[in-house]
Parts: structure tokens; C-alpha cells; sequence
């Protein structure tokens, strides 16, 4: 991935940017809210299971991973199964330099580092309703699990990665997913949205987090 640079984001939380890829890991307009516009509110608490599990596409901050392990222990009662695959993990010099854990969990700070510091490709309990599994490697490659409710589409943009933003990729994910699975990105392009309906999906565009009009969010259909 090469070098990072942390940067202070509008609404006072970090986010990480790549000169070689002229692209920040979030919002400038506030990393935290936008995390928790486009990935919690839009995308887990849309989901009515007691049980649900998550893929991430892109583990990159760990801060998605974060506000979800958060929402788990605030008393909503559900239990997550977390699988994330990430191809450049950062080091811990860079994540210790993040402000996520005292924004997002004052006075349990420790979780976000717990969530960088588990085992990679193994199951690592994180509290009692809360399960991580980070997978390293290339999500266009590696095995990915199946039975999947909620997937969080955070890759980098189209324009820098394009390669994650095709129909194939679209098409493996709706297979993967369970009936009334639901699909949260921050990308609103007509582009996109036509390949996630070719790939199966009924396709809304909901509105956006600060700084961006709309995003998209996908749902596979019930079979049958």
C-alpha cells in the first residue's frame, strides 16, 4: 500500500490518506459519521435478526469493525459473526495513532486495538456477542464465507480500484448472500448501481452521509 498519512477529519475524528493513491480511507467531512451513516445506521440496524453475519470488504481502519462491535454492546441484544478481508493490513505504529477507540468507545479503548491485534484467519471472540474473523488476502481470490446478511462495501472508490467495482464481484457476493441480505456501500454511481441489479439485487438510493447527496444500498430478493 505504501505510505500513510493521518489527517483530522470534520467532525474531529482521523482518517488515513495515500499519496500514492491520492485517495483517504474516509470522509473529510467527519470519518466516524460517515462510518456510522452508510454502515450502521443504513445497513446493520436494517437487518431484524438476532444473529447476523457480517462481511466486510476492506478492513483497512478497523473502524466499521469498531462501531459495529460498539453497537453489539450497547444493550441491543443481537449477537455478530464478523468476517473481514483486508489485503494491506496496517501496522499498529500507524493504528495507534487513530482516535477511534476514545470517539467511539470512551472508556473501552482497548477494543480497537483488540480488533488489530487478533489472529489473522482465525475465530477470535471479542465479548460474548461479538465473533472476528479477519481474512488476509485479495477478496477477488481468496474463499469468502457464505450465509452472509450484511455486506459493507468499503473498498476505495471506483476510480482508484475499479477492479472491485465489477459485475463479477457483484454477482459472487449475491451468491454468498442469505435471502434479505442487504449490501451498504457509500458509492451512489449509476454505473454501479446497474451492475447490482444485473448481479440480482433491487437497488435504492438512500440519502448520503455529510458531504455526499446519496449512497447505495442493495438487497437480495427472497428466492422463491
Amino acid at each position: 500500500m505504501g505510505e500513510v498519512r493521518m489527517e483530522m477529519t470534520a467532525d474531529g475524528s482521523h482518517t488515513l490518506y495515500v499519496p500514492e493513491m491520492d485517495e483517504h480511507y474516509h470522509s473529510v467531512n467527519g470519518a466516524i459519521q460517515e462510518s456510522r451513516h452508510v454502515f450502521i445506521e443504513a445497513g446493520l440496524h436494517q437487518v431484524r435478526k438476532e444473529k447476523v453475519r457480517v462481511l466486510e470488504i476492506g478492513f483497512g481502519t478497523g473502524l466499521n469493525a469498531l462501531l459495529t462491535l460498539a453497537d453489539t454492546e450497547n444493550g441491543r441484544g443481537r449477537e455478530v459473526d464478523y468476517f473481514a478481508v483486508e489485503r494491506y493490513p496496517l501496522s499498529l505504529k500507524v493504528v495507534r495513532t487513530l482516535n477511534y477507540g476514545a470517539l467511539a468507545c470512551p472508556g473501552r479503548e482497548e477494543l480497537f486495538l483488540a480488533l488489530h491485534t487478533a489472529a489473522w484467519d482465525e475465530a477470535v471472540a471479542l465479548s460474548g456477542r461479538f465473533m472476528l474473523r479477519k481474512m488476509l488476502g485479495d477478496s477477488l481470490t481468496i474463499p469468502l464465507p457464505d450465509g452472509i446478511d450484511l455486506v459493507y462495501f468499503d473498498a476505495f472508490a471506483p476510480d482508484k480500484q475499479p477492479e472491485m467495482w465489477s459485475l463479477p464481484v457483484f454477482h459472487t457476493l449475491y451468491r454468498l448472500m442469505a435471502d434479505e441480505g442487504v449490501l451498504t456501500t457509500y458509492c451512489a454511481k449509476g454505473s454501479v448501481r446497474r451492475m447490482m441489479k444485473e448481479a440480482g439485487y433491487s437497488v435504492e438510493r438512500i440519502p448520503g452521509p455529510p458531504g455526499k447527496r446519496e449512497m447505495l444500498r442493495a438487497t437480495k430478493k427472497r428466492s422463491g
